[in-house]
């Protein structure tokens, strides 16, 4: 369970795997693409603060988070050592939210289930607008972040 106070942003360097060696895909939805663009800045931020370099960091656009997993599977192909899958759902009137939310949910964990690459859930899945902007740059950190440094771990343990 998610702590509410908690900075995603906070990690300790020295127990992060250097990034240099490793090439990263990052594949960003264009919907609420003010939330996706800071939690891009964050995931980048992360990579390159623990050495990754940047012409190893591919990023591309999709439309909205339901495209992410299409986006993610052709990522795969370009040789990277992990992907960063990156979206943000806000909850609506309608039940549009939940199905979304669950394929790409379900679509993830079948990329990570059926490939080699680790593929990175950095979704964001809020009620409002300002819970997003809250963990994307805002006072709960970066969730980008978080996502930078998970694909470092697993792009190392895929290695192993």
């Amino acid at each position: 369970m998610a702590t509410v106070n908690h900075n995603l942003s906070h990690y300790d360097k020295n127990t992060i795997p250097n990034a240099k060696d490793f090439r990263f895909g990052i594949v960003v939805s264009e919907w609420n693409d003010t939330i996706t663009n800071g939690l891009l800045k964050g995931a980048i931020d992360a990579l390159l603060d623990c050495g990754a370099l940047e012409e190893n960091i591919i990023t591309w656009d999709v439309p909205g988070s339901f495209e992410l997993i299409y986006g993610s599977k052709k990522m795969i192909q370009q040789n990277v050592d992990a992907v960063i899958a990156i979206g943000c759902v806000i909850q609506g009137e309608t039940k549009h939210f939940d199905f979304v939310c669950e394929g790409v949910t379900q679509g993830i964990k079948d990329l990570n289930v059926t490939t080699d690459t680790p593929v990175i859930f950095c979704v964001l899945t809020d009620n409002t607008m300002q819970q997003s902007i809250d963990r994307s740059g805002g006072k709960h950190g970066n969730k980008g972040s978080e996502a930078g440094i998970a694909a470092i771990k697993m792009a190392e343990l895929r290695r192993k």
